[in-house]
């Protein structure tokens, strides 16, 4: 049964919660620690990295817990708005720390209600993401459900991204964060009850939930050879896009030295994916979502390692070559996300037992770890390039810190999505799988 284009764009809504807190701290929270509280690049990786390997933990409970939820609702929606607004708020908060009048104090508050967000997010994003499997049992539904989810994350991608930076620059300083900061969350919450108000009509999957312990299920989860190729793959694309949103500010500043160039990167990076994402879809379709998942892929690490003479090349052509990243992104978004619910349902037909929401819940703990790792990766870098942190964000770069910014936005994320392919050559589950198991 196909759901309806009302379902899809509500669920699709869901999206802009997902997308802002997927992007903003990933963009904003490594510069704001490292050039405004003046946290060394080390320590500031870390506050970023721990509260999203917190979730690494936690996400795998949420999905058990929603596995077992009972509600008219379904087992999944209520947690969309329970979590949506917890986020929310925890999230104005992120920013909006009075000045404590130490480094140490102000980056604890920041570790705390970061913390508080990853927690909430956990129980936002993993029902959120296991809804596709319950709402439809179509291979090619499952696409087109996809295809209005990414188009809309596109959006939120290049809106949150774009002006979350120009909000800060506005108004300058602690206070410019901290506006932007409100603004993000009114973002975040908007996105939560509309993906609960449209997917209301949605139709729930009545498949039982999977017996045994949550140790039990992990390892069964565990040895469902595609899914854990597809994992894998996945995991190490969001380093290599964590690496990138985290390097987008220092390129612009530091490299670059173009007032408003962080916005223009954004551009240039989700530009693409808000045109493309439909004709990347098409191109699944015609060549099978594996196939199309490769192509993105080098698509993005080309266009990555193509940032590479940017201390010396004129800015337009560093836009360029963002811009055929986001061509690629795109992609990569669209194919697992359509992918891993096949995987998924076809283990419930199987078994008669749905593991959906352990699949998702480990998917969204390998997302996160991947995209926490992203920006302490980053750090790791900028502090072997001896970067140097200040309260003012003016300081004047070394040469070495210059060159690790462009190595870091650039081959380390084009050699991490090329690795990841070894495990993409893996899959084995195709469209005639899908259909056969679910006739």
């Amino acid at each position: 049964m196909s759901p309806g284009r009302r379902v899809r764009i509500g669920y699709g809504a869901g999206s802009v919660a997902t997308g802002a807190f997927g992007t903003v701290p990933g963009l904003m929270l490594l510069p704001y620690l490292t050039d405004t509280l003046a946290v060394p690049a080390l320590a500031a990786g870390a506050i970023v990295f721990l509260p999203k390997a917190w979730d690494v933990v936690l996400n795998p409970v949420a999905g058990r817990i929603s596995d077992r939820s009972v509600d008219p609702r379904g087992p999944r929606r209520p947690w969309l708005l329970r979590a949506g607004v917890a986020l929310a708020a925890c999230f104005a908060l992120l920013f909006a720390a009075p000045d404590l009048g130490s480094r140490t104090v102000d980056a604890a508050w920041v570790l705390v209600a970061f913390l508080a967000c990853a927690t909430a997010y956990a129980f936002f994003q993993v029902p959120y993401v296991a809804m596709p499997a319950e709402i439809t049992g179509s291979y090619e539904e499952r696409t087109r459900l996809m295809t209005w989810r990414v188009a809309i994350l596109a959006f939120t991608i290049l809106l949150a991204g774009a002006s979350a930076p120009a909000i800060r620059d506005a108004i300058g300083g602690r206070d410019g964060y901290r506006v932007m900061g409100v603004a993000m969350a009114l973002l975040i919450l908007t996105g939560a009850l509309l993906a609960y108000r449209g997917t209301r009509s949605a139709p729930v999957g009545a498949v039982t939930p999977g017996a045994g312990s949550l140790r039990d299920q992990l390892r069964v989860v565990a040895g469902a050879r595609d899914f854990r190729v597809l994992l894998t793959t996945f995991v190490l694309q969001a380093l290599a896009t964590g690496c990138m949103l985290a390097g987008v500010d220092y390129l612009a500043g530091d490299v670059l030295e173009r007032d408003g160039a962080a916005t223009v990167l954004f551009l240039c990076f989700v530009g693409p994916a808000l045109l493309l994402t439909p004709a990347w879809a098409a191109i699944g379709q015609r060549i099978g979502k594996k196939q199309g998942y490769l192509l993105s892929s080098l698509v993005l690490a080309a266009g990555a390692a193509a940032v590479l003479p940017a201390a010396g090349a004129p800015a337009f052509l560093v836009f360029l070559a963002v811009g055929l990243v986001g061509v690629g992104y795109a992609g990569i978004q669209v194919f697992p996300l359509a992918m891993l619910p096949d995987v998924a349902a076809v283990d419930a037909r199987r078994t008669g037992s749905s593991r959906i929401g352990v699949y998702t819940g480990v998917w969204t703990a390998g997302e996160t770890l991947g995209l926490a790792l992203g920006p302490g990766l980053f750090a790791v870098v900028l502090a072997l390039g001896d970067y140097r942190s200040s309260d003012s964000g003016d300081v004047l770069q070394p040469d070495s810190a210059v060159t690790a910014i462009t190595l870091g936005f650039s081959v380390l994320p084009a050699l991490l999505v090329l690795l990841s392919l070894r495990w993409l050559r893996g899959y084995a589950l195709d469209e005639t799988e899908v259909d056969r198991v679910d006739a």
